[in-house]
């Protein structure tokens, strides 16, 4: 079989997204993926990331990590986000990063992608479910395949038991739930699924 190539988007402020994007590409690389992880560009001012120390830290942390291009989604056979709840949706700069790959859309570059996602809130009402629900619907738009963690392991109901995507309440800086594990499975069951399609076409 063929390696996979999983693109790891994600986007933080305090570092959690981050953390599970790094969960992400361990247990992908078990699985056998090319992975790269990338981050969603910034659209707040500096003077705001500066005023905010566990922002600032983290900014500087993550410094060498690589913004994510419309290039790093034609490359990826699959993809996983990891972002946080914002509202109960999307955070904007993940959401004017899919608004913009509208010419992608067109041409039929993102059809087929296999994707998954991971989110984050203060509190365990604070979104997650729809969160990752509204970034879906965003891939269904792409023609994008969705590999969700469903409960297809009993690692689902040890994290918190979301069926649409691995979830964490973050509260004073730390995650409440112990979600590695699940992060790491909900990663290899992406990139499996995403190989079984790959080894679909090919056969198609």
């Amino acid at each position: 079989m063929s390696t996979i190539k999983l693109a790891i988007i994600y986007y933080s402020v305090t570092g959690t997204n981050y953390q599970m994007a790094q969960w992400a590409e361990e247990g992908a690389k078990e699985a056998g993926a090319e992975v790269r992880i990338l981050k969603t560009p910034e659209l707040a001012d500096e003077e705001a990331i500066q005023a905010n120390p566990i922002w600032r830290a983290h900014v500087a942390a993550t410094v060498e990590i690589p913004e994510v291009s419309y290039q790093d989604l034609e490359w990826a056979d699959a993809i996983i986000f990891s972002i946080p709840s914002r509202f109960g949706g999307m955070p904007g700069p993940v959401k004017q990063f899919l608004d913009s790959t509208g010419s992608l859309w067109f041409n039929g570059k993102l059809v087929n992608k296999v994707v998954s996602a991971m989110t984050s809130a203060q509190n365990a009402h604070g979104g997650q479910e729809q969160t990752i629900l509204s970034l879906y619907t965003s891939m269904y738009h792409w023609g994008a395949i969705v590999a969700a963690p469903g409960y297809s392991s009993p690692v689902t109901f040890e994290a918190g038991g979301n069926p649409y995507g691995t979830s964490v309440t973050v509260q004073g800086g730390k995650m409440v739930e112990d979600v590695k594990v699940a992060v790491e499975y909900q990663a290899k069951r992406t990139v499996n699924v995403a190989q079984w399609v790959k080894l679909g076409q090919a056969q198609a």
